[in-house]
């Protein structure tokens, strides 16, 4: 969509100039109360690109939905050119119940293109395909690490692709990751479209992470000018992204308690130490060592840790390649 028309969606109509909120009926829940996709459409005065951006598809993942609530904030569809479509919770079983996952235990970024006659899951991402990102020019979706663990700042994009790599600069995270597309992710269905999509990973679960929403807000403002879809003044990176094309897990070779010795951001060279497991009576200490040089991306929160778990994530990076830095 790159015109002036009114958009249509889910049978509604957002004329230019208007913001407009959008209940899409999605199931009816066992106490016979209609449960909706929560859209706010942004349609400029001005032709544009259409971006969607979107979060919670992992229901406890809140970063995203503030990240969206201050951008939707910032935007005056009188100054805007092009449309904004937002849909801060996606996942909205998953919001209510505080979970990753929809009720029957299926993960919805693992459904997708989905169908309307498939599980729960399934139809919630044919519906989110359908209604949203099939309207769109661009996209952009949020989340945060999970199960107890806690991410640096970070974009996961396809660089191969011009447009897709274009706007992962502008986005400028503290770290730009080269990343594959998983079937049945968003991502992926939306690139099958030819959609250039941003996946930004901040924080952890159940957490609002103050400095990660201020990255992810002016991320996509960021991005959103470089689209010409505003004029709004946004701060500049504070530092350059650096960009890898590799990350490596680091696990624990055996159950213990954990006392990690870096923090995120940290960068780390081959062998260091890194933290040390012990038991409960602080005997048999086992030390961890970097396999690799690295910057430390994310980590595990609970100290408590079984032998084969994953402690924490590296970006592998190499200073003399020419693209370490953007």
């Amino acid at each position: 969509m790159n015109d002036d028309r009114p958009l249509e969606i889910a049978g509604e109509t957002v004329l230019p100039g208007q913001r407009k909120r959008i209940n899409i009926p999605v199931a009816i829940l066992p106490t016979q109360t209609e449960l909706s996709l929560p859209i706010c459409a942004i349609k400029g005065t001005s032709p544009g690109p259409c971006i969607w951006l979107s979060a919670a598809i992992h229901g406890d993942e809140l970063n995203g939905v503030e990240i969206i609530r201050q951008v939707l904030e910032a935007l005056d569809p009188r100054h805007l050119h092009g449309t904004a479509i937002a849909v801060p919770i996606v996942n909205v079983f998953g919001f209510i119940e505080q979970s990753r996952y929809l009720p029957d235990r299926r993960d919805l970024n693992r459904s997708f293109p989905g169908s309307p006659r498939g599980s729960l899951a399934s139809r919630l991402a044919n519906l989110f395909l359908r209604e949203v990102v099939n309207r769109c020019t661009h996209g952009i979706d949020l989340h945060t690490a999970s199960n107890h663990r806690t991410n640096l700042p970070q974009i996961r994009a396809n660089l191969q692709d011009p447009e897709t790599a274009r706007c992962a600069r502008a986005f400028a995270a503290p770290l730009t990751i080269h990343a594959t597309t998983r079937d049945g992710s968003l991502r992926e269905a939306a690139s099958r479209r030819q959609i250039p999509v941003l996946l930004y990973e901040a924080g952890e679960a159940l957490r609002f992470d103050a400095e990660a929403i201020r990255i992810g807000v002016e991320g996509v403002l960021r991005v959103m000018a470089l689209l010409g879809m505003h004029s709004l003044s946004v701060p500049s990176p504070t530092n350059r992204s650096v960009k890898v094309h590799k990350t490596q897990w680091v696990r624990s070779p055996r159950s213990g308690i954990l006392h990690l010795k870096v923090e995120l951001g940290t960068a780390v060279y081959k062998k260091q130490w890194l933290g040390t497991i012990s038991d409960a009576f602080g005997e048999n200490d086992v030390k961890l060592q970097a396999p690799c040089d690295g910057i430390v991306i994310g980590h595990t929160q609970n100290p408590l840790v079984n032998q084969g778990d994953g402690i924490l994530n590296l970006a592998v990076v190499d200073p003399d390649l020419v693209d370490f830095q953007w």
